[in-house]
């Protein structure tokens, strides 16, 4: 079994646009390709993030297809693949099992792609994401954006040393 860095997308690998509808609006988040690319060589790399625009009709299918699309092309052009990208498109009431902070998402990714949770890590910027993390059983969770959270050199380094540890 392989272990996985599980990633959320808007404010941990794009800029968080609310709601994301326009393709042309995608932008990474300075130093995440650089330090995807040196990752992905030991970790797989693994997308789970909530998109309740859809769930909310705020956002059509056709519209998050396009920046999901926009999204895996800047990522790729700049060397960077996901093993797996799972998204989660209902609205918070719809109480479904995929919506972060369920683990439903992380849980599905592990069964398809092999990952063995208790030693993969969880980025993301919300606390949501983190409570999917521990929820699923992955070993470390760390968050970006908050007060003296790591930025992308700082998750890079964490996890050579996980990799340096065994």
């Amino acid at each position: 079994m392989q272990r996985a860095l599980f990633l959320d997308r808007d404010g941990t690998l794009i800029v968080d646009t609310a709601y994301p509808r326009d393709p042309a609006r995608v932008v990474l988040l300075d130093g995440a390709a650089d330090a995807l690319r040196e990752l992905q060589r030991d970790w797989l790399l693994v997308v789970v993030s909530n998109q309740s625009g859809i769930g909310r009709g705020l956002v059509t299918p056709d519209e998050a297809n396009a920046v999901h699309d926009r999204f895996v092309a800047l990522y790729a052009t700049l060397g960077v693949a996901f093993a797996g990208i799972y998204y989660c498109p209902h609205a918070p009431g719809a109480r479904c099992a995929c919506r972060k902070p369920s683990p439903g998402l992380l849980l599905d990714a592990a069964e398809e792609l092999g990952v063995m949770l208790t030693r993969s890590v969880m980025v993301g910027d919300k606390p949501s994401d983190l409570e999917a993390g521990r929820a699923a059983g992955c070993a470390h969770v760390l968050q970006l954006g908050a007060p003296e959270a790591p930025g992308w050199a700082a998750v890079r380094a964490f996890v050579a040393s996980l990799d340096e540890a065994g």
